[in-house]
C-alpha cells in the first residue's frame, strides 16, 4: 500500500488506512529531529521502568489481571519502539509508491528516527459543530478521527482497564510496601520490651 491508501473492512466506519507518524500514540508528536530522539529515548526509559515494575509485581501477591494490564502497556510501548527504531532502516519511503524491504540505497531514516505505522481508522460518524460553540463552531468534526495501530490499542486497553477495574490496586501496593516497615517497628519495640524486662530482673 502507498501512503494514504485505504480499503474498507466493515462498511465506511472501519477502514484500513495506511499512515505514518513521527510521534506518540494516535499520531501525537514532538517536532524536529531532537523531538524524535527525545521521544524515542523516553520510550526506552519507560519500557525499562515498566519491565522492572512488572518484575516487582510478579514477586508479590498481586492480581494476575492487574499484571496483565501492565503487561499490555509494556508490550505496546515495545511495539512502537521497534517501529521507530527499525522501520526507517529497512524500508524506503511510501510517498507515492509501495515501499521496498531492504532497498539497495538503504532505508529512509537512521536508527530511532523511523516513523510509526498506523492503520486502524474508525470514522464512525461525522457532522458540524453548532455555531454557538467557541472556536470550533461551524467547522466539521469526526469521531473517531485518530488512526492507530495494534501497539496503541494495547496501551489504551491496559490503561483504561486499570482505571476502571484496578484503581484500588495502587492503595494495596502502597500498603504492602509499608507493611515491612511496620513489622520492623513491632520487632524493635518487642526487643526494647524484652531488654527492659531483663534489666528489671
Amino acid at each position: 500500500m502507498t501512503l494514504g491508501q485505504e480499503f474498507p473492512v466493515i462498511g465506511n466506519w472501519f477502514l484500513i488506512h495506511f499512515v505514518e507518524n513521527n510521534g506518540m500514540a494516535f499520531g501525537f508528536e514532538f517536532g524536529g529531529d531532537y523531538g524524535k530522539i527525545f521521544l524515542s529515548l523516553f520510550r526506552i526509559v519507560a519500557v525499562v521502568a515498566i519491565g522492572w515494575y512488572i518484575l516487582k509485581l510478579v514477586k508479590k501477591d498481586i492480581s494476575m489481571g492487574f499484571i496483565a494490564c501492565v503487561s499490555l502497556i509494556f508490550a505496546g510501548a515495545i511495539g512502537n519502539i521497534i517501529d521507530s527504531a527499525f522501520y526507517g532502516l529497512i524500508f524506503n519511503d511510501s510517498y507515492g509508491q509501495v515501499s521496498n524491504l531492504f532497498p539497495e540505497g538503504g532505508g529512509y531514516a537512521s536508527f530511532l528516527h523511523g516513523r510509526v505505522v498506523d492503520m486502524f481508522y474508525f470514522p464512525i460518524f461525522s457532522g458540524i459543530y453548532p455555531d454557538w460553540i467557541p472556536f470550533v463552531g461551524g467547522s466539521d468534526f469526526q469521531f473517531f478521527r485518530p488512526v492507530f495501530n495494534v501497539a496503541d490499542s494495547s496501551i489504551s486497553i491496559g490503561i483504561f482497564t486499570i482505571i476502571i477495574f484496578y484503581r484500588k490496586q495502587f492503595n494495596k501496593l502502597d500498603h504492602k510496601e509499608d507493611k515491612p516497615d511496620l513489622e520492623k517497628t513491632e520487632e524493635r519495640d518487642l526487643l526494647v520490651a524484652v531488654e527492659n524486662e531483663s534489666e528489671e530482673i
